[in-house]
């Protein structure tokens, strides 16, 4: 590897080829701008004229890196963030993202008010105790708030039930430096075939809100929908959809993918390190959980379960290299994994695998890993680790 001076002796352009050059050497993630694009402006097409969209970058953009996909859903036409936490908030906006950005987790302490309220960050209330604290620190820092206040429709997670709504939102207008900007909930199901359940939390929603336009209060923004929701039924859409997993171009759910065309935004990628031939019998990796039955041509690749290829896939995964489906033997170990190159005679050291991604007229989705292991694809995107450089392509 260059050493930091001799980098500091390379023109900043060269400078940059060569970083990324460098980083390439082991296993990484490309991240494709123009897919984030593409799909931001298709799922903008597909929704109502007057709904916005949520670009939702909680968890480090599922993995994608939460400033880069911020940033590039932005331009596309997203107007609001969301993320999960505080700290997910603040990194947004030191990197200069002035967007509104929802909160979605829920928020206890004074340190953390008035952290919101420094970096003009918007929370979400889910009780009326939140919101007390809220109120007493912001008036001590004498701020005023925008909030969103959360219904439980059917989650049974964050929010204030339904049926307390009028209650809930008529104590939040009498505390002071406290201005409601939205109020919403999230479904349980919106991804599965079966409306029943979220059609029984949209019509909670409706009898909140309708009773709440009965007492004089109209809410100036609503939303309910996830990625699914938004997928499936524009009557869920209201003023704002929390847009995930679509965002990436991965669909909730099989029988939601004839709705908007998506792009996956995610490839991950690794090289051979060393290639090696082993005979018959010849046992490979920890537990010897995978013999050979025939000479093999073998290939040692610079990735595995630390780096978020799930161990559970040994001797099940597949990945792609010139355009072949390649199967993968033996135990997955923390930085490496095998492979049965042997249908590739002239295989070199430094040649490029793909784990997630397209290669030729093949590929390997992480809906593919997910199912493999009877997981969703979510979890998939989000254990890629960060020791894997994320790369803009």
């Amino acid at each position: 590897m260059l050493s930091s001076e001799t980098l500091r002796s390379i023109p900043e352009g060269r400078q940059n080829n060569r970083l990324s050059e460098i980083i390439r050497h082991r296993a990484w993630v490309e991240i494709d701008r123009d897919a984030i694009a593409y799909n931001v402006k298709n799922i903008k097409n597909f929704l109502s004229p007057q709904t916005e969209l949520m670009a939702v970058v909680k968890a480090d953009a599922y993995g994608h890196g939460a400033i880069r996909v911020a940033q590039a859903a932005l331009q596309a036409g997203a107007s609001w963030l969301a993320t999960a936490t505080l700290g997910e908030g603040i990194e947004l906006r030191e990197a200069g993202i002035s967007a509104p950005i929802l909160l979605l987790g829920a928020i206890n302490t004074q340190e953390e008010v008035a952290a919101i309220a420094h970096w003009k960050l918007q929370p979400t209330l889910c009780n009326p105790q939140q919101s007390l604290i809220f109120s007493e620190t912001l008036s001590e820092l004498d701020r005023t708030l925008p909030v969103h206040l959360k219904l439980d429709t059917g989650m049974s997670r964050l929010g204030m039930h339904w049926e307390q709504a009028l209650e809930f939102v008529q104590l939040v207008k009498q505390l002071p430096y406290l201005k409601i900007a939205s109020i919403y909930s999230h479904f349980a199901t919106a991804d599965e075939p079966d409306p029943t359940t979220t059609k029984l939390q949209h019509q909670r929603f409706q009898e909140a809100i309708a009773q709440l336009k009965s007492h004089g209060i109209v809410p100036p923004r609503l939303h309910l929908s996830n990625s699914a929701a938004t997928l499936s039924d524009r009557a869920l859409h209201y003023d704002l959809v929390r847009v995930g997993l679509a965002l990436y171009g991965l669909y909730p759910a099989f029988h939601l993918k004839s709705t908007v065309d998506l792009k996956p935004v995610l490839q991950v990628k690794a090289r051979i390190t060393q290639v090696k031939t082993i005979p018959p019998g010849t046992g490979v990796s920890y537990g010897h959980q995978y013999i050979s039955d025939r000479e093999i041509r073998l290939a040692v690749v610079g990735i595995g379960y630390a780096d978020g290829v799930p161990r559970n896939l040994s001797n099940r995964l597949q990945v792609l290299i010139r355009g072949q489906l390649i199967p993968q033997i033996g135990a997955i170990t923390m930085d490496q994994l095998m492979l049965d190159v042997s249908s590739i005679p002239d295989i070199q050291v430094g040649e490029v695998v793909t784990l997630i991604g397209r290669d030729s007229d093949k590929e390997i989705s992480a809906d593919d890993w997910a199912n493999e292991l009877g997981t969703i694809s979510w979890e998939i995107l989000c254990g890629f680790k960060h020791r894997l450089p994320r790369v803009s392509e």
